[in-house]
């Protein structure tokens, strides 16, 4: 195809050199042909730019078997439901065979599905139906660490001189018999492990039964890419890639710098969890990293159209967010926990967005504010509002920022954090800071399909997690009747949304506002639309300067979002509680 489209170029180019001009015709022709048809192609290699990907947590989605977890054979059920949500992409959480000390996270064998979920050939099932419905399939990959129930660690922790003794992270105590260094894990206390069949301390940055990969040694690099391309080949489309920033860890193993009282909040971390105590320099975001994925976006572009997408956690995650992503050779994009804490006003957004977009060059931002890990949106940011309006217009504003948007299971419905008792808790996160923190659980509960009490069309067995009751009068079933309730809202918008290049590919530029309203303006094929959002629950008035005017005639272009919408006034906008203002500027 190149071939024919260069000579074609040659031909139109310089047809005095010997073409016809039935030869000129022909190319002209094959030449427009042509250039539709690599365009055509290059979108779909970047369907991820600007794509919403819906993240599934399987374990709660659907039960079919009755044992009160979700699997795979759930997921394909309910695939024309999330389809019908206007969705690009699904991402699902682990689903590997894993011992479930933390969910999937700490899995057993890359390339199995754990019986709890189902099977391969369920999991062949889901891609085909999914593809099928125009739904690009994203799975978690996790690489820094392993289940201690792993065949390597098994292996490597029987002696210091097997084949595998150096693939984990293993070290000489003390002359005291105490830990290598001070480094501490997330899960609480320290991230050293004492193993009597070595005599040495393994590193864990999670659970005890998470063992940390040595990064370092070149055959566990590859074993990791070949497990990857395992799921290449079985056709997947891209990567949420865990804690991609704990991959390696300093050779000398220095100790990490305690941090100051006043540096201690942020990125989900607070004083009640020591680990906010130290700057992670030297477990976390080590230069090498850099490297390893350059070696993994390598083995993922032989496979056209897959994308990778990194979870950032650092001690600058903006600034990690753009080195991993800046030039071809890196991730696709990333995200952090940014937009993940409990910090919710126009103010902070803007800052984050802005110090991202001063970074990141030619990189692509991925934006969520929900996900398994943190306190569901509508009850962090939203402070439990019983006003739909709210949970309606936080999707508006995340599916409006540059970049492209990580949305939670759950979200399309505006659940809020459910409560759930000590007693019912699963978490190891939460029962081990419990009464302070009190883990993830409530945000992980199962999706109410239905308002029944028994199971709410979840499942037919005992949930793993209750099913909260304040979530059953949001039912799927209850909302889908309702033309004005979240569901249907955040049906429409991503619908509208698709419409409006600016929103999918533009770029962004903040305005000055008042500390109640998000404004700024997207731009795209020289067309520019100016966004407002009240985030406030109160009526507001908000006279803006712009270089441009608002065109008045054209309202009706940008209408059809389904929001509560300000209007123009003589120098302004008057925006109502948690409403919404797309105009095109002229």
């Amino acid at each position: 195809m190149l071939n024919s489209f260069e000579q074609s170029l040659l031909c139109f180019t310089k047809k005095q050199q010997g073409c016809n001009w039935l030869e000129f015709l022909f190319s002209s022709w094959l030449l427009i042909f042509l250039g539709a048809a690599m365009t055509q192609v290059s979108t779909q290699l970047s369907w991820w730019r600007g794509a919403v990907i819906y993240q599934i947590y399987p374990r709660s989605l659907l039960d079919t078997n009755g044992d009160g977890v979700g699997d795979l054979q759930g997921i394909i059920q309910k695939l024309d439901y999330i389809a019908s949500l206007n969705v690009d992409a699904i991402w699902i959480s682990p689903f590997f065979k894993s011992p479930m000390k933390d969910f999937g996270y700490d899995i057993s064998d890359y390339r199995d599905v754990d019986p709890m979920f189902g099977t391969m050939n369920d999991f062949d099932k889901l891609i085909v139906k999914a593809h099928a419905l125009g739904i690009k399939v994203v799975i978690d990959q996790v690489l820094s660490h392993t289940s201690d129930q792993h065949q390597w660690f098994i292996d490597s922790r029987e002696s210091k001189t097997n084949a595998k003794s150096d693939w984990y992270v293993w070290a000489e105590p003390k002359e005291d018999g105490t830990a290598p260094n001070n480094w501490l894990a997330i899960f609480g206390g320290c991230a050293w492990e004492w193993e009597p069949r070595r005599q040495q301390y393994y590193l864990h940055n999670f659970l005890t039964s998470q063992p940390d990969l040595n990064f370092h040694h070149p055959e566990v690099r590859q074993a990791v890419l070949d497990n990857v391309e395992f799921w290449l080949k079985k056709g997947v489309d891209g990567f949420r890639l865990d804690a991609i920033t704990f991959c390696y860890h300093d050779e000398l193993l220095r100790d990490n710098p305690p941090k100051p009282k006043d540096k201690r909040q942020g990125r989900g971390f607070s004083e009640d969890n020591p680990y906010a105590y130290q700057y992670h320099y030297f477990n976390n975001t080590r230069p090498q990293t850099l490297g390893f994925i350059e070696e993994l976006r390598a083995l993922v572009d032989r496979y056209p159209g897959a994308m990778t997408l990194g979870e950032v956690s650092s001690e600058d995650s903006l600034s990690t967010m753009a080195q991993y992503t800046q030039g071809e050779g890196r991730l696709h994009m990333a995200y952090s926990f940014e937009l993940l804490t409990e910090d919710f006003s126009a103010a902070y957004i803007r800052q984050t967005v802005e110090e991202l977009e001063a970074s990141i060059g030619d990189g692509w931002p991925c934006w969520a504010i929900g996900n398994h890990d943190v306190q569901r949106v509508a009850t962090r940011w939203g402070r439990n509002c019983s006003d739909p309006n709210m949970v309606k217009m936080l999707t508006a504003m995340l599916c409006s920022l540059r970049g492209s948007v990580c949305t939670y299971q759950g979200e399309e419905l505006g659940l809020t954090e459910a409560s759930i008792d000590f007693e019912q808790l699963q978490d190891p996160f939460g029962i081990a800071f419990w009464p302070k923190f009190k883990g993830r659980d409530g945000c992980r509960t199962p999706l109410p399909w239905t308002n029944s009490d028994k199971g709410a069309g979840f499942s037919d067995g005992a949930p793993w997690l209750p099913v909260a009751k304040e979530h059953l009068s949001a039912s799927v079933a209850g909302q889908e009747s309702n033309q004005d309730s979240v569901l249907n809202a955040y049906r429409q918008f991503l619908q509208w949304r698709r419409e409006h290049t600016p929103l999918i590919q533009g770029e962004i530029k903040f305005i000055d506002a008042p500390e109640s309203i998000l404004a700024f303006i997207r731009e795209a094929e020289g067309i520019r639309y100016f966004i407002c959002f009240n985030l406030s629950d109160k009526c507001t008035e908000y006279r803006f300067s712009l270089s441009g005017e608002v065109d008045a005639k054209k309202l009706d272009v940008l209408s059809g979002h389904g929001l509560v919408t300000g209007r123009l006034i003589d120098g302004g906008l008057a925006l109502p509680a948690y409403s919404s203002f797309y105009g095109v500027l002229t």
